[in-house]
């Protein structure tokens, strides 16, 4: 099959290479995925997982890419709940090869069905930007109705879900950023806008809820702004915070069929949008992960 992998962690996406891989077989509870549509986040190359396996043994040449949408090819041994032909999306396994391929095996408690009415290519948008907004928000920072949530980065892949889905549930939405993201963070959800490189953060006051894309000095800043009994939750590193200061929460997020369907139900209603930038085919997917500016929304890889 066709696909992009990498061998050698110390090159970077200069050791990215487009080729023939083997293709994959489903072990049990596993399915063979035809990929559609597949996302990738740029941090990829610098994770653990993207270079060995759950034992820490090399397994490169690997697959990246963890996001996707398509068509269920093969089914494992036991594998209950899908079905041959089926339309899913959802997330392949942190330590296992990617969905930057024509093919990839991936636990089915790992995808959700795909409606017929959401194409691939937003379906691929949806997987970690989804779930990472709603595991942050209602998982670890338990929103409530009439609070008041900060979201840093609130323009972009995950920020533009957190702001929708905070205010859904009846949240005030403070969202930040550089100064050219105002309009897309309001269209997205935000209430209000703070220009990171030049309004005064603190002047945001308290806040219930922190939801921290950027960490650093930014996250640091920040713990200052959360109200007592209230939560910072990031998913930038482990937060550099005393509990005396703020309730903290780092987090990896992880697949869950149902939130998955909560998530492609309002995308269906009108409810959710995704913020899609670049769509590329897998050939130029080396390309995408070097991109001459800065990508203004989730960029997407299609497949066949």
């Amino acid at each position: 099959m066709r696909a992009v992998f990498v061998t050698d962690q110390d090159a970077g996406t200069a050791g990215m290479a487009f080729g023939e891989r083997p293709e994959p077989h489903a072990s049990e509870n596993d399915v063979v995925v035809r990929v559609r549509a597949s996302g990738f986040t740029p941090g990829e190359l610098t994770w653990p997982g993207t270079w060995t396996d759950r034992a820490g043994r090399d397994r490169t040449p690997s697959i990246p890419g963890h996001e996707l949408a398509g068509v269920v090819d093969s089914l494992g041994y036991g594998t209950t709940g899908l079905t041959v032909g089926q339309r899913v999306f959802g997330l392949a396994d942190w330590t296992r090869d990617g969905t930057l391929a024509e093919l990839v095996a991936v636990e089915a408690r790992n995808l959700a069905p795909l409606p017929a009415d959401i194409d691939f290519t937003t379906g691929a948008s949806l997987p970690i930007s989804g779930l990472t907004a709603w595991q942050g928000l209602f998982d670890h920072g338990r929103l409530q109705a009439g609070q008041t949530v900060l979201v840093h980065g609130a323009a972009g892949g995950v920020g533009s879900v957190v702001s929708q889905l905070a205010r859904e549930h009846g949240a005030h939405v403070i969202g930040t950023g550089r100064a050219a993201d105002r309009e897309a963070a309001l269209d997205f959800g935000a209430d209000e806008f703070l220009d990171l490189g030049g309004d005064d953060l603190g002047a945001v006051g308290l806040v219930d809820l922190v939801f921290d894309v950027i960490g650093g000095d930014v996250g640091a800043r920040s713990a200052a702004l959360v109200r007592p009994g209230g939560t910072l939750v990031t998913i930038a590193g482990p937060p550099e915070v005393r509990p005396a200061e703020a309730g903290a929460v780092f987090f990896v997020v992880e697949a869950d069929r149902s939130q998955l369907a909560e998530i492609a139900a309002r995308v269906r209603d009108g409810r959710l949008r995704t913020r899609i930038g670049a769509v590329h085919p897998l050939e130029d997917a080396v390309r995408a992960f070097n991109p001459v500016s800065r990508p203004t929304g989730k960029t997407i890889i299609t497949i066949g």
